[in-house]
């Protein structure tokens, strides 16, 4: 067997086409992976991932092209790479990781993984918690990609705002001042919005609204601000990862 990786830097089954394959035998094969696979995570404590239909579209593309090109690559000539096939294909994640392999059965597939260092530790990543799996048949071979997750959670701006608001509130910060400012600053690289009297101003993106960027703690505690409006906006650092882009004008 021949094995390639490329570690992070994430439906129904029945539905998946494979190339090479009856209809009936096309599914079975992806859930022999599937279940080998969270069985092996489980077998070391770790919880099962679920099935991501965007990581499978994402994967099954690339299993076609595999085939066609009878070699194994995460990225050929003219194809976008890992991050942007996932992207593309509605997949919205924190981290991404990829297994590719061609075998005899899926039996074989897993254990190979499970054998080598890089493949054994994206199928043991615990950020992971989604996959997507594709196999494209040739010659009595499989070749299979597994794509892996870590999944974001799609959230409106008014959520994010909500989120951030209550991140500051927690900090003694009002932050009820109203947000059209803040949104037209945040939509914007540089600047300060007119008509305002804003003392300070951050803009950030983060993966994660669990809590503030260092440097926006940092200018509570410099500037000793106590009221602040928030502004979302869509990302503008045009990576594929899902980013939630953040401005906050402090008075």
């Amino acid at each position: 067997m021949k094995m390639t990786n490329v570690l992070r830097g994430i439906s129904c089954l029945t539905s998946l086409g494979i190339a090479g394959f009856a209809h009936a035998q096309a599914p079975d094969v992806v859930r022999q992976i599937f279940m080998l696979t969270n069985q092996d995570r489980q077998e070391h404590g770790l919880p099962a991932l679920r099935w991501e239909s965007a990581l499978a579209a994402a994967a099954r593309g690339h299993a076609d092209r595999m085939v066609r090109e009878r070699s194994l690559s995460h990225q050929y000539p003219g194809e976008a790479e890992l991050i942007t096939r996932a992207a593309t294909a509605g997949a919205h994640f924190q981290a991404i990781a990829e297994n590719v392999a061609v075998g005899p059965n899926p039996q074989s597939i897993e254990r190979d993984w499970m054998h080598s260092t890089p493949h054994r530790a994206n199928i043991l990543d615990p950020r992971m918690n989604a996959i997507g799996i594709a196999v494209a048949g040739r010659g009595g071979s499989l070749y299979a990609v597994e794509d892996f997750e870590q999944s974001s959670e799609v959230v409106t701006v008014e959520q994010v705002e909500q989120r951030v608001r209550a991140l500051l509130r927690a900090r003694n910060v009002d932050a009820s001042a109203p947000s059209g400012p803040a949104e037209q600053a945040c939509a914007r690289e540089h600047g300060v919005p007119q008509g305002t009297s804003v003392r300070s101003i951050v803009r950030f993106e983060a993966p994660d609204l669990t809590q503030l960027p260092g440097q926006v703690a940092q200018q509570i505690r410099d500037g000793d601000f106590k009221e602040a409006a928030v502004g979302a906006c869509a990302s503008q650092s045009g990576q594929a990862f899902t980013t939630y882009r953040v401005a906050i004008l402090f008075y």
